[in-house]
C-alpha cells in the first residue's frame, strides 16, 4: 500500500475540524500517522487552512498519493501546481526561475480571490445587519405610534372624566346655592 495523503478528523459532534497527515494506507483513518503536515478547519467561513507547503510538496515527490479530499485542499494551496511547474523544470521546458514567476503570479491571483470573497462576505453582512436595523426601527416606530394613541385616548378619556366630574361638581353647587337662595328667601320673607 501506498503512503496516503488524507484527513485525520478530530473536535467534536458537527463541529469537526481535521489534521492533514501522511499516513500508511493500511492505517485507520483517525489512527497511526508519519506525519502531520498541516490541518483544515472548514467551519469559518471561508475555510481555514494551515499547510507546510514545503512538506506537503515533498511527500508528493517521494510518491504519496492524496485522497480525493486532501488533493482538493493541496491544488487549493497551490501545492499541486508547484509540482506540476518543478516537473517542467525537470523536463527542461522551463528554467526555475521562470516556474518561480509562474507560481508567484499564480498566487497572487489566488490571494486575490480569496480576498475578494472575504470582502464580498464582509459587505453582505454588513448590509443584512444594516437592513435589519431598520426592520427593527420601523417597528419601534410602529410602537411607539401605537402607544402614543393608547395614551392620547386615555388622556382624552381621563379628560371627559375631569370634565364630567367638573360639570357634575358645578351642578351640585348650582343646586346647593339655588336652595340656600330659596331658603334665605323663605327666612326673609319669615321675618
Amino acid at each position: 500500500m501506498p503512503v496516503k495523503i488524507r484527513l485525520a478528523r478530530h473536535g467534536r459532534k458537527r463541529n469537526a475540524y481535521y489534521y492533514i497527515v501522511v499516513a500508511d494506507g493500511r492505517a485507520p483513518r483517525d489512527g497511526k500517522y508519519i506525519e502531520r503536515i498541516g490541518d483544515y478547519n472548514p467551519n469559518t467561513n471561508p475555510a481555514t487552512i494551515n499547510l507546510n507547503f514545503e512538506k506537503a510538496l515533498s511527500w508528493l515527490e517521494k510518491g504519496a498519493q492524496p485522497t480525493d479530499t486532501a488533493r482538493a485542499i493541496l491544488s487549493y494551496e497551490g501545492v499541486l501546481y508547484k509540482k506540476h511547474l518543478l516537473g517542467g523544470v525537470k523536463k527542461g521546458a522551463f528554467d526555475e526561475a521562470t516556474a518561480e514567476e509562474k507560481f508567484k503570479a499564480w498566487k497572487q491571483e489566488k490571494l486575490a480571490k480569496i480576498q475578494a470573497k472575504r470582502d464580498k462576505l464582509a459587505k453582505s453582512f454588513e448590509e443584512a445587519n444594516k437592513k435589519r436595523l431598520e426592520e427593527e426601527a420601523k417597528v419601534n416606530e410602529l410602537r411607539a405610534q401605537n402607544i402614543a394613541k393608547k395614551n392620547s385616548e386615555l388622556v382624552a378619556k381621563l379628560e371627559a372624566e375631569q370634565k364630567a366630574k367638573e360639570e357634575a361638581e358645578a351642578q351640585t353647587e348650582s343646586e346647593t346655592t339655588d336652595e340656600t337662595k330659596d331658603e334665605n328667601k323663605k327666612d326673609e320673607k319669615a321675618e
